[in-house]
């Protein structure tokens, strides 16, 4: 038996964490799942879509026609085919004989210096030939012909930026679900933080914004040393409480094909979380307690069960907590069509927690991660 002074610690950590974990979901994460998103299309600016590409040919050829498919006006595709080595620059060349609002912009090792994502978004939006952006990736698609329209209705004088959803495909296997609740639980906390007002990032995945905030802020020119974010340092640097506009509606997403191994995958999360470190500081406190607090509850959780402490007490607050993170969850997943992953959520979060400390501590003995 854990000695009563202990418990009493330890049941102290316990009743904080259990606090600053409702705290999390009542306060930010709520915000998502009882959002209402509009039903209106009356803003409809001409768009310029910007994709990067590198050596994408085969999901070039599959996702370049889904995008002309759109419903919308008056909308072009730059496509930035960023060095590529195989037949990417071939099929773009049949498709601009297909689609004329199609702009390609072609890069070369030959011209250009070693260089990450940022050079060749920073040359696709210099090629844009509209004002207002929407940025995706290669691997994306969208899930409905209202994705663009969907997107920039909620451009206004005042909203310079639109933020978006993007999740992965669903597929057979524990893997799959893993990565999609990841995908999910990102998606709910960076989108309801900012809802409340705290934008720290966006995804590129599906990503809005115009050519003058680029410009105004010099785009990535303080972030060029920095191997990765492209899109959440660039919104963390140029994003404020009235900038900011949260699109949730299922058809503003788009769909990307998960990583189909585990340690594929972890390669990703590593070149994900090299650019937190530079985020403001007020957002790298907010975001690091919401995790420190998760790992506090499950083991002062797990510690209080081995002392002589009051278990009804202990398990009341324990369910407490359970029952508040379920019901909201369960919201948030059914707006963000991810509701099969609600029964998995304790397990997944387990998973988790063991799986986020390894990928970061393996961080630090990988010394450069490149965009492709």
């Amino acid at each position: 038996m854990v000695d009563i002074h202990i418990s009493e610690i330890v049941f102290g950590v316990f009743v904080f964490a259990s606090a600053v974990q409702l705290f999390y979901y009542l306060y930010f994460y709520a915000r998502v799942a009882w959002f209402k998103p509009k039903d209106n299309y009356h803003t409809q600016p001409p768009v310029s879509v910007v994709i990067c590409a590198k050596n994408e040919a085969l999901k070039l050829h599959k996702s370049i026609p889904l995008f002309f498919q759109q419903d919308y006006p008056e909308f072009q595709i730059v496509v930035v085919n960023d060095c590529s080595v195989d037949e990417s620059s071939d099929i773009l060349e049949e498709f601009e004989k297909k689609y004329p609002n199609l702009h390609v912009v072609e890069l070369n090792e030959d011209d250009i210096k070693a260089h990450d994502k940022k050079l060749a978004l920073t040359l696709g939006i210099k090629g844009a030939k509209y004002e207002h952006l929407l940025l995706t990736d290669a691997d994306c698609i969208p899930g409905d012909k209202r994705w663009i329209a969907s997107m920039v209705r909620n451009f206004s004088d005042s909203k310079e930026i639109i933020l978006g959803y993007g999740p992965y495909k669903k597929t057979g296997g524990l893997l799959n679900k893993v990565i999609r609740f990841d995908t999910f639980f990102i998606g709910l906390q960076y989108l309801s933080f900012s809802l409340a007002g705290k934008t720290y990032m966006g995804i590129g995945r599906n990503l809005a914004y115009t050519k003058t905030l680029f410009f105004r802020n010099k785009g990535f020119a303080s972030q060029y040393h920095i191997q990765s974010g492209d899109d959440d340092l660039f919104i963390n640097k140029v994003a404020n409480r009235q900038n900011v506009a949260v699109e949730l509606h299922p058809d503003s997403f788009t769909y990307s094909d998960p990583k189909a191994s585990l340690s594929a995958w972890i390669k990703q999360k590593r070149r994900h979380l090299t650019t937190a470190k530079h985020y403001k500081t007020s957002h790298k406190t907010w975001l690091g307690l919401a995790a420190l607090s998760q790992y506090l509850f499950y083991l002062s959780f797990i510690a209080l069960l081995f002392s002589s402490f009051n278990l009804l007490i202990i398990l009341e607050i324990f369910g407490l907590k359970i029952v508040t993170q379920l019901i909201i969850l369960r919201k948030g997943m059914r707006l963000m069509k991810e509701a099969d992953l609600l029964i998995f959520t304790p397990f997944i979060e387990i998973i988790l927690l063991f799986l986020y400390p390894i990928i970061y501590i393996g961080n630090f003995f990988v010394k450069k991660h490149k965009w492709k």
